[in-house]
């Protein structure tokens, strides 16, 4: 297929896909790197690589690129154009006619040009696929109820995290991780890099931010109700998850090993912290009165004379990427933040990261209701209390759970823990001023709430 025109119809559709990185940003070309066919006839699949140059750099990103004569109307909405009157392009991830290819090339082990697919179990090659639509940085596909395919839209050379991280799980028989079937790749600037990988699709899981959200739902509606006394109580299910956290941390440790971060290495981190309050204090003044507090939490940390022992983590941890099935709660979506270079996401840290991480997300659910105007009635200052008092518990039941199951007390690393949530809290005040300004009362309550309060008192259970 003859792709000249190509480049004029993506710089239209490209900003308008969510997992666009680059929308802030004018398009000044857009180039084809590969063009594979997948299917041939009418329709056709093509898996097409694409440079995108913007200001501040170029980005690889992915295209199945369906071509039809003639679009169904139940492909419209996937429409990126026409070639001529007779070629219509559209993505590819919507058409289940086409998608199934993905899973006989992964089931065969099949190597298609520059494309390498692979699988480690059998894989049912007849299941037709749906696309969610509620992913963002990537997109998935829902073949049946058996596998997720996860397509990664932005490329970055090297194995992805999340692929490395669940074979290794998978080596280690983890039994919170989703079972990992198949991945495929290809080569970018000379480096195997991974494209889409394909797991069990938790058919039986239900969101943890979800379930969360209706616990704080049904506290705010029972007025004379304690957190421990609403039917919808999610305490026993947060020490249930941090139980399964410190086995996933464990599991990971088995994988890859552990090292140690040196007492020099762990001041540079809190230099790193230092360098984020400052900067965000710059942007966001409404942070300045707590910078003190912030600055003794990140000195804390400078000052430890111990080394730290650091290993393969999560990396982007809260309550988004974790489900609660029938069989217990499963880990998902190792890939890191994926802002950060791969280099960062790959690199070892201390697990209480993944445990601040979990800890912002319960102060979150316990106040996003309020941010949102839907805990309608009600003192204000009361239902403060009441997220305050929901997000203390479930924040203890999670530590209590992790404490337990891995042996390493989170309590007893107060000077870790408490560094590490700062720094994250510190963050999301920077990205809700400039993405959200409405949920800035988030992180900066939860910073004054946790900012007044000794070490001791830090976290009680």
């Amino acid at each position: 297929m003859r792709l000249e025109r190509l480049d004029d119809l993506l710089v239209d559709w490209l900003p308008r896909q969510r997992w666009f990185a680059g929308k802030d940003r004018e398009i000044d070309a857009i180039s084809v790197l590969s063009d594979t066919e997948l299917v041939e006839g009418d329709p056709s699949l093509h898996h097409v690589i694409i440079a995108v140059r913007q200001t501040g750099g170029t980005d690889r990103y992915q295209v199945p690129l369906g071509v039809r004569s003639e679009l169904p109307g139940r492909l419209e909405y996937a429409a990126i154009g026409q070639l001529d009157n007779e070629t219509h392009l559209y993505d590819a991830v919507h058409d289940p006619e086409l998608t199934r290819v993905w899973l006989e090339n992964m089931a065969g082990n099949a190597d298609v040009g520059p494309l390498a697919f692979r699988s480690i179990t059998g894989i049912d090659t007849e299941l037709d696929s749906l696309a969610s639509p509620a992913e963002q940085s990537n997109t998935s596909l829902i073949y049946g109820d058996a596998y997720i395919c996860k397509l990664f839209r932005r490329l970055t050379p090297g194995i992805n995290p999340d692929l490395e991280l669940s074979l290794g799980l998978a080596r280690a028989g983890s039994k919170h991780v989703p079972e990992l079937h198949g991945w495929f790749s290809s080569d970018l600037d000379g480096t195997l890099s991974t494209l889409a990988m394909l797991s069990e699709f938790l058919r039986s899981g239900t969101d943890g931010w979800q379930l969360a959200g209706t616990s704080v739902r049904d506290l705010y509606a029972e007025a004379d109700l304690r957190a421990d006394e609403v039917g919808g109580d999610f305490a026993s299910e947060s020490e249930r998850l941090g139980a399964a956290t410190a086995e996933v941390h464990r599991d990971l440790a088995t994988a890859f090993g552990t090292s140690e971060m040196q007492p020099a290495d762990v001041r540079a981190v809190a230099d790193q912290m230092h360098a984020r309050l400052v900067e965000t204090c710059s942007v966001v003044p409404q942070l300045a009165p707590y910078a003190g507090r912030l600055t003794d939490a990140f000195d804390a940390l400078a000052e430890l004379e111990r080394p730290l022992t650091v290993q393969r983590v999560h990396g982007d941890y809260h309550l988004g990427q974790v489900m609660r099935t029938d069989s217990g709660w499963m880990l998902l979506d190792f890939e890191g933040e994926p802002a950060k270079p791969l280099e960062e996401r790959r690199a070892p840290a201390h697990p209480l990261r993944d445990v601040a991480g979990m800890l912002r997300s319960f102060d979150y659910a316990a106040r996003h209701l309020l941010v949102n105007g839907q805990a309608i009635g009600g003192d204000p200052d009361q239902l403060e209390f009441r997220a305050q008092e929901w997000a203390d518990r479930n924040r203890a039941a999670f530590c209590r759970g992790y404490a337990e199951a891995d042996g390493t007390d989170p309590a007893s690393n107060e000077v870790v823990l408490r560094a590490f949530e700062f720094d994250k809290a510190v963050y999301e005040v920077m990205y809700e001023a400039r993405n959200r300004p409405s949920w800035l009362q988030i992180p900066l309550g939860s910073i004054s709430a946790l900012s007044t309060r000794s070490e001791s008192d830090y976290l009680s259970y």
